[in-house]
């Protein structure tokens, strides 16, 4: 089966097109999705996602359009990596590949009491740098959907509005 990128464009486009509101609510959900759906959160997206823009009263269906554009399998890798990386600019030497290699090494060697406490200890150096990277990706990146979504989404408004007035003399 082949996957035609520019059709899946498109439908998204229609979808985001077709949604109802102010361009605020739209703009904001858009922004919200986009945030979330950068952060290494994968299986808690839909959630967050939900929750946020329910407290804000913002459009839930445009945070969730977007963010399925944003986090997919096709993005998924430069995503965590992007958040690996920044991450460990705040916290140097807690999740490097040297480090992983060598726990992975000594979970081989250990019994299974001291292998759950060796990977507790990673897991939560690995959530430090990861969220922690992930939420310095997630405020530019929901800003600047913020600004283009507004835009987009006041443009159709006043579009509608515009063919509205012209269909009612």
């Amino acid at each position: 089966m082949k996957w035609d990128f520019r059709r899946t464009a498109k439908y998204y486009f229609v979808r985001l097109k077709r949604l109802q509101g102010s361009p605020y609510s739209l703009a904001m959900g858009s922004a919200i999705g986009a945030a979330v759906a950068i952060t290494p959160t994968l299986p808690l997206h839909t959630v967050i996602i939900v929750g946020i823009t329910l407290v804000l009263r913002v459009n839930t269906i445009a945070a969730i359009i977007i963010a399925t554009i944003i986090s997919n399998p096709m993005t998924f890798l430069p995503q965590y990596w992007l958040a690996w990386r920044i991450g460990n600019c705040f916290f140097p030497g807690r999740l490097t590949w040297t480090r992983l290699k060598s726990i992975l090494d000594m979970l081989l060697h250990q019994g299974m009491l001291d292998s759950l406490h060796t990977i507790s200890q990673l897991s939560m150096d690995a959530a430090l740098v990861l969220l922690t990277g992930g939420l310095v990706l997630a405020i530019p990146c929901g800003i600047i959907t913020y600004l283009l979504t507004y835009r987009f989404f006041d443009k159709i408004q006043k579009k509608r509005k515009e063919k509205h007035l012209l269909n009612n003399p």
